[in-house]
């Protein structure tokens, strides 16, 4: 099932990496950019992504980021609904520090189907269907290998990735309850999601009061094909789709086995 939503996925990101890959490297460095920070890069992006979906499936709702002409032609919301995220980490595009990444995903009837997530910078690929795994594809590999979260059962053995602090070495009231052997930081939800989904981290926690849609979509799938466990930060199951692509309960992403226990420290730090 959706193998045509998975290649064409697949080839929208291809495109924008393709095109990120050299904006990137022409792109000249902001080292303050803020928060909220939107470059010509995103817009193309987008429009880059959104077209080929629309080649593919004009009846097909979008749900993105920018203000692009595209977006403002498309259903909004609908059984079938794309929702992108076209460079997500902005600030580590603006910045030059690698650090974002290109999300697609496909969701069905409010079911996620096809998560992809592009990390031109460093040639990672990170891609899942509805029960058909997660895979990634690094580097020239031309061949996909699976993807699986960790068995780390003690959160005091794992490493948690999280945004990058406003105040470098400062840390939370819940990443000092959840007491990680390692933290990873990062501007791109992306890249953490897809962290979590390839083992290489085993705690994804984002507390911010309200994102988006297209900041965790495609995310989460990955981790949950790859065998992990994806919820609000108080185990709220995550809708999407919903009037103005708004996500207000935080997100908790874990291998699995640490999910309780991760539940229970942050609901005793709130």
């Amino acid at each position: 099932m959706h193998e045509r939503e998975l290649a064409v996925a697949l080839d929208a990101a291809a495109q924008a990496r393709d095109h990120l890959t050299g904006a990137y490297e022409r792109f000249e460095v902001v080292p303050d950019a803020p928060a909220e920070i939107s470059t010509e890069a995103d817009r193309q992006s987008q429009e880059i992504i959104l077209r080929a979906i629309r080649r593919a499936f004009p009846n097909d709702a979008l749900c993105a980021e920018e203000a692009t002409p595209t977006l403002r032609d498309a259903l909004q919301t609908g059984d079938r609904l794309w929702i992108v995220d076209p460079i997500d980490g902005t600030r580590g595009f603006a910045r030059k520090n690698g650090e974002f990444s290109v999300m697609i995903a496909f969701v069905e009837k409010g079911a996620i189907a096809v998560g992809v997530v592009a990390q031109p910078a460093v040639q990672r690929l990170t891609y899942a269907a509805l029960g058909q795994g997660c895979w990634r594809i690094d580097g020239a590999a031309s061949e996909p290998a699976r993807c699986r979260v960790t068995a780390v059962v003690q959160t005091t053995q794992a490493t948690l990735t999280q945004s990058r602090s406003r105040t470098p070495g400062r840390r939370s009231r819940w990443v000092d309850s959840l007491r990680p052997a390692r933290v990873v930081e990062s501007y791109s939800a992306g890249i953490k999601l897809a962290l979590v989904a390839r083992g290489e981290a085993d705690i994804y926690l984002n507390t911010y009061e309200a994102f988006h849609d297209w900041d965790i979509c495609a995310g989460q799938i990955l981790v949950t094909e790859a065998g992990g466990m994806v919820t609000g930060a108080a185990g709220e199951v995550l809708r999407y789709g919903l009037p103005g692509a708004w996500q207000k309960h935080g997100l908790l992403a874990t291998n699995g086995p640490l999910h309780p226990a991760c539940l229970r420290l942050i609901a005793d730090h709130a």
